[in-house]
């Protein structure tokens, strides 16, 4: 396995939010996350990645406990992230942006302008000139940048319009289709986090209550809303 988690417990300050989680994630599997507002698939990704307090259980990516090291060096390691909300630097250009992120390896600026056009027309332009959609895929850029072997995604389609989603989710195909990467997808929508996984897990109160095959869950979403605790 690529990613082991093993009874991961963690949260912020003194609230426990993420409580005994186990997963384990081969390489070249994409897993989708999904679960209502407020039940820990944020703050799991954020304890993965070291910036949310780890109470206990282990973080494994190749078989190394990375649990205990700061953010830069499970970076070095392997592990990407693409943060809920973007966090792109408003007075960074978007040529800046990629240059500090590159590493050496396979995803270089010219692979993710092939990916993602629209940086190639944008580069002179600064962080804040940048619409919603621009963004999500300079925050994708720059973690590709990083050559991850796990990328965790928390919620890459909030807030945008449907094309963009659209060319969002094909550009997402086309990442993990040489099965280079694991990808580990947050996403609220039911349909889109099928679509693009192998499996999904429903977390609930910090836990995963539920995990199944996605392409026999599809068709299935109401019963997916009644796990999750949406349906009335």
């Amino acid at each position: 396995m690529l990613l082991e988690i093993k009874a991961l417990c963690g949260g912020w300050g003194p609230t426990l939010i993420v409580e005994d989680f186990s997963l384990d994630v081969a390489a070249g599997e994409t897993v989708a996350l999904i679960g209502r507002n407020g039940v820990g698939k944020s703050t799991l990704l954020e304890l993965l990645m070291g910036r949310a307090r780890r109470r206990s259980g282990a973080i494994l990516l190749h078989g190394r406990d990375v649990a205990r090291l700061p953010i830069h060096e499970r970076a070095r390691l392997g592990l990407g992230y693409v943060p809920q909300g973007r966090e792109v630097f408003p007075s960074l250009t978007v040529r800046e942006h990629l240059n500090v992120a590159v590493t050496r390896g396979e995803w270089n600026v010219d692979r993710v302008i092939a990916l993602f056009p629209r940086l190639g027309e944008r580069l002179g332009s600064y962080g804040k000139q940048l619409s919603g959609g621009e963004q999500q895929m300079l925050a994708i850029a720059r973690a590709l940048l990083g050559n991850p072997r796990v990328l965790l995604m928390d919620e890459p389609f909030e807030g945008l319009a449907p094309i963009v989603v659209e060319r969002l989710v094909e550009s997402i195909r086309k990442i993990v289709a040489d099965g280079s990467l694991a990808l580990v997808l947050v996403e609220q929508r039911v349909d889109i986090a099928l679509s693009l996984s192998q499996r999904c897990l429903v977390m609930d109160r910090g836990r995963s209550v539920f995990e199944g095959r996605s392409r026999e869950l599809i068709g299935r979403e109401a019963s997916l809303a009644e796990l999750m605790g949406l349906s009335h």
